[in-house]
């Protein structure tokens, strides 16, 4: 009974690992994870009529910058915590 069910876990991993990545690739996210976090990014939509996928374009001037496109601009970032990240202690007075 373990055997088989060990068989099927390891079958559904790999279908499930494709299946997120092609959810994270149609909602434009980008993925970083590490073992403190999950970490999502949106990024630009390649079909978007105003950046063409560039995220944003240059506004001229005395000091040009780059003003980011709403297509991802406007999405909040999100990030899952897993594990504490250790504290090294410090000697060193606070002040």
């Amino acid at each position: 009974m373990r055997a088989r069910t060990a068989a099927l876990v390891a079958a559904g991993v790999p279908a499930t690992v494709a299946a997120a990545a092609v959810a994270l690739e149609a909602g434009h996210w980008q993925l970083y994870a590490d073992r403190h976090r999950i970490h999502l990014t949106p990024i630009a939509r390649r079909s978007c009529p105003d950046c063409r996928g560039a995220g944003g374009w240059w506004v001229g001037g005395a000091n040009p910058e780059m003003e980011p496109c709403s297509c991802w601009a406007e999405r909040r970032e999100l990030t899952l915590r897993l594990q504490p990240r250790p504290t090294v202690p410090c000697d060193d007075p606070p002040f």
